[in-house]
């Protein structure tokens, strides 16, 4: 099996016709005809059924096209990382990250990337959704990891972990011994949240869900950083509504209380450059989003 006949295979495969992927690739029809069979011959397998006018993809070739492509990329990387080692090129990705998501999403994420590509050098930097903004725009980092509420028009924005909110008490608080809570309950209380500067489509999501249950939360303390919003509830200055992980991550001397899915959601997203088309950019946002199907 040769990459000619894996590069001739995906041909057919995207257009369904033999005479168009002849052109494509500058061949004659007879010649692409062979390498097609040969490529089935050393896999024992059917890829595709044609007659005079049609041609399909069998079961068996629709699950190999995706190998093929796999393949036919991991080959095209290799290419360019050995011409840019001649030339004394450093494959580099700088990736910004809330802090929040340093300890669940992350280091694995960013494990396996490495594995799969251990010539690449990889800045990790924690900034805040603001800041992953800027650097994105300035082209300071290539992808950050944010939590949601964002939208720009320069940027592309993918989901990859969805989780519930979380109100956390300190205990001994008069709502700790509650089985549920329903955001209605809290109209009265102190609260921590996490700044409308650092990171406002987050802050403004928090008021817009109290504002639908008849109140807007009064707060007391703002911070950049979720994890010094638990230490503040710790500390007795308040209580807040903070995403399930976080919480999770610093759990003692504080109470976790749910609140349910019709509350809304926390998302974690990956965040890029508008039209970017960078191999390893999108090889990283790839494993991303495939890795992440198990860790929401």
């Amino acid at each position: 099996m040769e990459l000619k006949h894996l590069t001739s295979f995906v041909a057919v495969a995207d257009r369904l016709s033999f005479v168009h992927a002849a052109k494509q690739l500058h061949i004659s029809q007879p010649a692409l005809t062979g390498q097609i069979q040969k490529l089935e011959e050393g896999l024992g397998v059917q890829l595709l059924v044609r007659d005079r006018r049609t041609v399909k993809l069998t079961e068996v070739g629709k699950i190999f096209l995706v190998e093929a492509r796999a393949t036919l990329t991991r080959a095209r990387q290799a290419v360019e990382c050995v011409q840019r080692a001649a030339r004394g090129e450093v494959r580099r990705l700088k990736i910004g990250f809330v802090s929040s998501v340093a300890l669940e999403i992350v280091p694995s994420i960013v494990s396996e990337f490495r594995k799969q590509h251990p010539e690449v050098t990889l800045d990790l930097t924690n900034l805040r959704t603001v800041s992953q903004v800027k650097g994105l725009l300035g082209e300071n980092i290539d992808i950050g990891f944010l939590r949601l509420p964002l939208a720009h028009d320069q940027l592309n924005i993918k989901v990859i972990h969805r989780e519930k909110f979380a109100v956390i008490l300190p205990k001994g608080h008069r709502l700790s011994k509650e089985k549920r809570l329903c955001l209605a309950q809290l109209q009265d209380e102190p609260f921590i949240a996490y700044g409308r500067r650092w990171a406002p489509g987050f802050f403004d999501s928090i008021i817009q869900m109290c504002t639908r249950e008849g109140f807007r939360p009064n707060i007391v303390q703002e911070t950049g950083e979720m994890y010094t919003a638990i230490a503040l509830v710790k500390a007795g200055v308040g209580i807040a509504i903070l995403p399930q992980s976080v919480v999770l991550a610093q759990s003692k001397n504080i109470v976790m209380k749910l609140l349910p899915k019709s509350s809304g959601c926390s998302e974690i997203a990956l965040a890029t450059r508008a039209g970017e088309d960078s191999s390893l950019v999108l090889s990283f946002i790839a494993l991303a989003g495939k890795m992440c199907k198990t860790i929401s």
